[in-house]
């Protein structure tokens, strides 16, 4: 399953977005689809104004499922979290580094356990924070609304969403490297058949994209979309 990582077009299905009462039930419905990654958002409550998961219900899933985690750190003061994520034995950490104060040194620490590391930026945040470490990011994610701010109605994707992905997407090729661009934020099936035949590798979807009510169809259609957006592969 780690081939996951190496595929175009990624769907990485946002646990927070599941049925919170009935997880591991929900978790099974992905694997019967062919998912093979989830999502897993790590909140307290302070960088994020939402703390829906803790800790304890990650460490039971990961008892549960094959499915690849990847974990994006929300969190003011990270060490804490990324090393109990570690040592839950997730396969990819990405944390903000508006609140890391040592960006080269947390990727380090992550890679050093031999799990995947990168970096998550706010809409808002420059991509010149990677101008030194884009080489040491396994994946970079870009979110595309505000972080925790998903519940607000009014809460849409920036206008500078394109601009800013692409201008990322440049720059790793430009380096020629392997950096996988995630993006999350009320990602809708236009975004990925916008985004994924080129410039985005791995689509955090949530609500826009999942029905509770019927995930077995809404997870076929999207496994469909996938397909076509990949040229039927």
């Amino acid at each position: 399953m780690k081939e996951i990582w190496k595929e175009p077009c990624i769907l990485s299905p946002s646990l927070i977005c599941l049925d919170m009462c009935n997880l591991e039930e929900q978790v099974h419905k992905l694997e019967k689809v062919g998912i093979q990654m989830l999502h897993v958002d790590i909140l307290d409550g302070h960088f994020s104004p939402s703390m829906p998961l803790g800790l304890d219900t990650v460490r039971q899933l990961r008892a549960r499922t094959n499915l690849q985690f990847d974990c994006h750190v929300m969190v003011t003061e990270q060490d804490y979290f990324v090393n109990e994520l570690l040592d839950i034995g997730v396969e990819q950490i990405t944390f903000h580094a508006e609140t890391q104060p040592h960006i080269d040194g947390m990727l380090n620490r992550i890679h050093a356990k031999g799990v995947r590391a990168g970096i998550a930026l706010k809409p808002s945040t420059s991509l010149s924070v990677l101008d030194y470490v884009l080489d040491k990011c396994d994946t970079v994610l870009l979110m595309l609304i505000n972080p925790g701010y998903a519940f607000v109605k009014g809460e849409k994707q920036v206008p500078y969403a394109a601009h800013k992905i692409r201008d990322l997407r440049n720059r790793i090729l430009n380096r020629g490297l392997d950096t996988k661009i995630e993006v999350d934020g009320r990602i809708s099936p236009q975004n990925i058949m916008d985004y994924g035949r080129e410039d985005v590798d791995i689509f955090v979807t949530g609500s826009t994209c999942i029905d509770r009510a019927d995930m077995k169809s809404s997870l076929e259609k999207l496994q469909e979309l996938r397909t076509s957006v990949m040229g039927g592969k």
